[in-house]
């Protein structure tokens, strides 16, 4: 298949648009994208401080990269924050990536552990419950994510969540019957505790496929290799789901985003309180007496 720009050799087909991509191409559909997201949404204004929270895979340090082409010509601090959980195996391969990545784009980088903050690994807060791994790790990682960006001082906390990632947050909250993380999607922010950093999500209107083709196409170095918790996961099995219903119905995963960014704002008001209280251990934001983070370390 031919680029339907120029007639080179075509890298990607977009299936929505009808379009097929040469790299050269494809990377000026992607940036252009990028920017106008991050333009008409607001997300990053001049002077503010914005940090990068980077896993070591395609995702994080695809926008690690984009966010570094958009300082080139918009001026704002960043900095990048990576996690360590402490997953035997596994961490060490995306922590030397995300490091390499960040020091080939000149991106201050700091690390926190598990270990460091909590007194152990996520390997040993699971070893009882693999189960529950995902749940443990989310609410500590967004824990030290929201802790450290505030420590910088930052204004904004960057995450590279896609499109699958989002549509799938959107099915697993109702299947949960969460009504209050449904109603908090990122594209209408509600400020309710001066303690949270404000989250972004630039990469949230991309399609994970896409975001491979970008980062293999520009040569980053990522780690490709999956959490090995990630069995344990319902996301899985929503994301396998989502992927039948896109190939039999193309766009699925566009409208499925489209629709819920749509009653976003009427969800968000009915069940998003004014304020939130902090925790009566550690002083951070909760909606309970008792943060999750802490109830964990209870245990």
């Amino acid at each position: 298949m031919k680029c339907s720009r120029c007639k080179k050799d075509a890298i990607y087909f977009q299936r929505q648009s009808g379009q097929h991509y040469c790299g050269e191409h494809f990377n000026s559909y992607f940036i252009k994208k990028f920017m106008r997201g991050i333009r008409e949404d607001q997300l990053i204004k001049k002077g503010e401080k914005v940090a990068v929270a980077v896993s070591g895979g395609k995702d994080s340090l695809t926008l690690a990269y984009l966010l570094k082409k958009l300082q080139a010509r918009y001026p704002f601090e960043m900095e990048a924050i990576i996690v360590d959980e402490g997953i035997s195996g596994y961490r060490r391969h995306t922590l030397d990536a995300a490091k390499s990545q960040l020091e080939k784009l000149e991106i201050d980088y700091h690390i926190e552990s598990f270990e460091d903050n909590f007194g152990k690994t996520l390997d040993s807060f699971v070893e009882n419950n693999k189960e529950n791994a995902c749940s443990t790790c989310g609410v500590l990682r967004r824990y030290i994510l929201n802790k450290k960006a505030r420590e910088l001082s930052c204004t904004k906390l960057a995450t590279g969540h896609n499109l699958d990632d989002e549509d799938q947050s959107v099915i697993m909250n109702l299947m949960r019957g969460d009504v209050i993380r449904f109603s908090r999607g990122q594209n209408y922010y509600k400020k309710i505790s001066d303690k949270f950093v404000e989250r972004i999500k630039p990469l949230r209107y991309f399609l994970e496929k896409e975001i491979v083709i970008f980062a293999l196409n520009n040569k980053l170095s990522f780690d490709s290799s999956e959490c090995p918790y990630a069995v344990y996961a319902m996301r899985g099995e929503v994301g396998k789901f989502l992927d039948r219903m896109e190939e039999v119905r193309p766009t699925t995963k566009y409208s499925l985003l489209s629709g819920y960014d749509k009653i976003l704002p009427a969800l968000n008001q009915c069940f998003i309180p004014e304020s939130i209280g902090v925790c009566e251990i550690c002083g951070e934001p909760t909606m309970d007496g008792t943060c999750m983070r802490c109830k964990i370390l209870e245990k």
